[in-house]
């Protein structure tokens, strides 16, 4: 019997710590989401529509941009309900606004206009729905050899793919020139490069991310190829045959704004036949503020998603906070929070190239997602002191000298210069499985993105331990525990991806955690009614592998949620955050700053 049949729920008591999670042998056909009931959704009532995020009588208007009013002027993007035209803009101008930037893709335009005019947008029937031009900011912060744990090595080694003919739009910082970004002879593999930045023209990388990215996804290692390079190993990203479409958006310090991704985005669908990007990589993104469904960021990712590119996305590195009694979890960032794309949360592979020992960073953030409540990530990957290409004198790296790994001056013989440095976070993360899904098309290029995220998660990895500790940089401790809002699906496993044949007939959204507040129960269900298209994908009877879940076989032992609750001790606290509509998180929130080197 296939989920689409209907869902089971469980009543669940709170459980401390190292109790064990008995379920019923009927869990083995229904997929469970347990929480604690009863005081868990005591708390603050929500005043926001739970459905969108805006507020009852005013919906035209995102929450965050009635608060920020204060300036004379603003930048806004407004979402009409039909492609913005002459007559749209023309009664704009006559408001006082200045356009910005056009974005056809979601029937939008950025304007910069005065406060003033915000309340003839609310009576303006043609407009659907306004946002600030919100600040979105890089969701890394500082490798172990991430290649073996995923098994890409096995998948090339079988399979012969190396991205070669695909492109993956790096939507980031800059991509600057790096010998690992060459052909194997002559010729560069940035095929493309165009900056969004306002009032900067470059496309080099001032900040040090992009390329860091762009490395880990496509890099070929030629510059830590040989004994004279002084480098012990040799340092390659995933597709080291794909190409990259370089997509600048972020500043020298890391920041940028939503219309200029959108923009960005935009531009990678237009370009998609010319130099068949099949793959957009966004490893940055912002706190949510409204539904995915009004979200300009979202509906940009669904924009390339239905034009056939596959869209990763950074989970974020938000798992530490705990400001609202949710320790980490409730903070996706968006778009990340979109049920379209495959989102990608981080895990740390402690120096070994056997994935049996790997556990989640404590910094990758968890599910559900605020005002949605989509059950993110999708999946997770290696992002914690991954080695890639230096943007040397970036800013990243200025601030960061040690980050560098530097060649041996003993077997060093020319150049010997710092090429490489080491970042975590789950920006990292999201160019492994970008070069996973390079590789897939490379070796198949009739699959669909909707296929590429139903083969990548029904084939995760699953055998995580139940528990896990790791400490930061100041030996605090962090505990984490194997459910389906830190790991998702499991671990990016990139043989098994390939060896699938499964077909996605529909969409493959990822399942909304939904509450019944009568019982005190949570249950996943079908986002929009459709989870995997018509036909069962899953395997025998479940959703996301052959006779397992999230960890072990689900028996009478298993534990799928781990054995606290899942919104940690504060459950008032924690329920009325995620659950409620009332709480936005604040721009501030960063629960790994950029230098920091990883976690032990």
């Amino acid at each position: 019997m296939g989920f689409l049949k209907g869902v089971m729920t469980i009543k669940r008591k709170p459980k401390t710590l190292h109790q064990r999670s008995l379920w019923p042998q009927a869990a083995r056909v229904f997929l469970l989401v347990v929480m604690a009931a009863g005081s868990c959704f005591a708390g603050t009532r929500v005043t926001m529509n739970e459905a969108d995020g805006t507020t009852p009588g005013r919906p035209k208007l995102a929450r965050d941009l009635r608060a920020g009013n204060r300036g004379a002027l603003i930048d806004v993007i407004v979402q009409f309900r039909s492609t913005p035209r002459t007559a749209h803009f023309s009664r704009m101008a006559s408001r006082g606004a200045v356009l910005r930037s056009k974005l056809p893709g979601i029937r939008a335009a950025s304007f910069r206009l005065p406060a003033s005019a915000i309340a003839a947008l609310e009576n303006d029937p043609d407009v659907l729905y306004v946002t600030p031009d919100r600040k979105v900011q890089l969701t890394s912060n500082n490798n172990e050899d991430f290649v073996a744990p995923v098994l890409a090595d096995v998948a090339a080694q079988q399979y012969g793919a190396d991205g070669t003919g695909v492109a993956v739009a790096v939507i980031d910082s800059g991509v600057s020139d790096h010998q690992d970004l060459k052909k194997t002879g002559t010729g560069a593999r940035v095929v493309y490069s165009e900056s969004f930045v306002a009032g900067d023209t470059s496309t080099n990388d001032a900040y040090g991310h992009g390329t860091h990215v762009a490395g880990i996804v496509a890099g070929n290692g030629a510059a830590s190829a040989t004994g004279s390079s002084g480098y012990s190993s040799k340092f390659a990203g995933m597709a080291p045959g794909a190409n990259i479409v370089n997509l600048r958006v972020l500043d020298s310090t890391g920041s940028g704004t939503d219309s200029q991704v959108v923009s960005a985005i935009q531009r990678a669908i237009q370009l998609k036949n010319q130099y068949n990007i099949r793959v957009i990589n966004l490893s940055l993104g912002r706190p949510v503020f409204e539904s995915y469904t009004l979200d300009p960021l979202c509906q940009a990712v669904e924009q390339a998603w239905q034009a056939g590119i596959v869209v990763v996305v950074a989970a974020g590195n938000s798992g530490r906070d705990n400001t609202h009694g949710t320790h980490g979890y409730a903070t996706i960032g968006a778009p990340g929070n979109d049920p379209s794309v495959i989102t990608v949360g981080a895990t740390r592979t402690m120096g070994s190239v056997s994935r049996n020992d790997d556990s989640i960073a404590s910094y990758s953030s968890k599910g559900p997602t605020l005002i949605d409540h989509i059950a993110k990530p999708d999946i997770v990957a290696p992002g914690n002191r991954v080695v890639s290409l230096l943007a040397k004198g970036s800013t990243i790296d200025v601030k960061n000298p040690l980050l560098e790994l530097v060649p041996s001056s003993v077997l060093c013989l020319v150049n010997c210069s710092a090429k490489y440095l080491r970042l975590s976070g789950t920006s990292m993360a999201t160019p492994v499985v970008s070069g996973a899904v390079a590789m897939m098309l490379d070796n198949d290029p009739t699959l669909t993105p909707d296929t590429v995220k139903a083969r990548l998660m029904k084939t995760a990895w699953k055998g995580f331990s139940t528990y896990s500790r790791s400490y930061d940089n100041y030996s605090n401790p962090y505990d984490n525990q194997y459910d389906v809002f830190t790991y998702g699906a499991g671990y990016l496993d990139v043989a098994a991806a390939m060896v699938s044949t499964d077909v996605a007939n529909g969409v493959a959204l990822s399942p909304t955690a939904v509450l019944n507040s009568a019982n005190g129960t949570v249950s996943l269900v079908n986002t929009n009614s459709v989870i995997w298209g018509n036909s069962v994908i899953w395997g025998n009877s479940v959703i996301w592998g052959n006779s397992v879940i999230w960890g072990n076989s689900i028996g009478a032992n298993s534990v799928i949620w781990g054995n606290s609750v899942v919104w940690g001790n504060t459950l008032d606290q924690g329920c009325s955050v995620i659950w409620g509509s009332s709480v936005i998180w604040g721009n501030s929130v960063g629960a790994f700053s950029d230098g920091l080197d990883g976690e032990d």
